[in-house]
């Protein structure tokens, strides 16, 4: 994005899953509550880790904590 924030890049969709993601859930209980597949919701988690240049579980959610989607421990 112009302003060199890839948060901005995400789909809202990507937001959700990253939001769960970060709060332990598992794919399978991320997509039941998504109404989508476990596969679906890996793709959108490697998108967003793509998007974001983020390697890792832990890594995302130290993203979202940082971006205030959820409290930190």
């Amino acid at each position: 994005s112009a302003n060199g924030e890839p948060w901005s890049q995400l789909t809202g969709r990507e937001r959700e899953v990253l939001q769960l993601v970060a709060e332990g859930h598992k794919m399978a209980e991320i997509g039941e509550v998504l109404h989508i597949s476990a596969r679906t919701v890996e793709r959108h988690k490697y998108s967003l880790m793509d998007k974001l240049k983020l390697r890792t579980t832990a890594e995302l959610t130290q993203y979202a904590i940082r971006h205030g989607l959820i409290p930190p421990l």
